[in-house]
């Protein structure tokens, strides 16, 4: 299929190399702010997708990202913070990585390019219908990605994507596509910078979005999150301490460590 592919569009700026540092600064700034308004105009998409999502997840199911190089690494960075932040089950929200955990540090030549290995991933994780595939592909044409939301499709699996192209084969592939067009790279075809950018929002959307449908997150507090360094047990303290009203830090610490999450302790305090 032949279509547009504005992330590999030539770059508005010539001669990187001869600009000054506070140039080279200034015109990359100047390209990221253009992002956020390109992901306001794909809100309508991305609403539909999250309310899928949250929708299956409620009925048990599970949320896969997959994707390769720079996009697979942003969907393993937000699966992964999904269990510290809100409190839920590793496994709940999975990233999948061409070339497996390998390609998380270092790529691996082609892994992208085969069409059968993103399904074989997604075999090794039990993959039934009750779950979603989000498909995460800057140029809209990875075939790890792509083979793999095709055989969802065939196989009743509800599929989401995210890419930077319009009209693009990944789009193609996916029930509920959402595509934000940043248009060229600083550095031409490079998108693990404004394609990056813009696929970290939107994941940041979806995730927080969604936990926050399953009940995860109280007025504005992560009242679920997990106890896992001295800074979030302070944040828990000073969470119970102003929601319970509690005027003694080492009176709220106690609760907090005794019940295991913010969530917890306001339950046992309140009975």
């Amino acid at each position: 299929m032949s279509f547009q592919r504005t992330t590999e569009q030539p770059s508005h700026y010539r001669h990187l190399e001869k600009m000054s540092v506070q140039e080279i600064l200034s015109n990359i700034n100047q390209e990221d702010k253009t992002v956020p308004q390109a992901v306001e105009k794909a809100l309508p998409q991305i609403e539909k997708l999250v309310t899928v999502i949250a929708d299956k997840m409620l009925a048990g199911g599970r949320l896969f990202y997959m994707g390769a190089g720079t996009s697979g690494r942003l969907g393993i960075v937000d699966a992964s913070e999904c269990p510290p932040t809100f409190g839920v089950p590793f496994g709940l929200v999975i990233g999948l990585i061409a070339g497996g955990d390998t390609a998380i540090r270092r790529a691996v030549e082609f892994a992208e390019d085969d069409t059968e290995q993103g399904w074989k991933d997604l075999l090794a994780h039990n993959i039934t219908d009750k779950d979603v595939v989000v498909g995460i592909a800057a140029s809209g044409t990875t075939p790890y990605v792509i083979g793999a939301l095709n055989k969802c499709r065939a196989k009743g699996i509800v599929t989401g994507s995210i890419c930077c192209n319009a009209g693009s084969p990944v789009s193609a592939a996916a029930d509920h596509p959402i595509e934000v067009v940043v248009g060229p790279e600083f550095v031409t075809g490079s998108t693990r910078m404004k394609s990056g950018t813009a696929q970290k929002l939107v994941l940041n959307m979806i995730s927080t979005a969604v936990m926050i449908q399953l009940g995860r997150v109280e007025d504005n507090k992560m009242v679920n999150m997990q106890l896992t360094n001295d800074k979030l047990v302070d944040r828990g303290v000073r969470m119970l301490m102003g929601q319970l009203g509690l005027e003694d830090y080492e009176q709220a610490k106690e609760l907090l460590l005794k019940a295991g999450s913010v969530k917890k302790a306001m339950e046992a305090y309140q009975r």
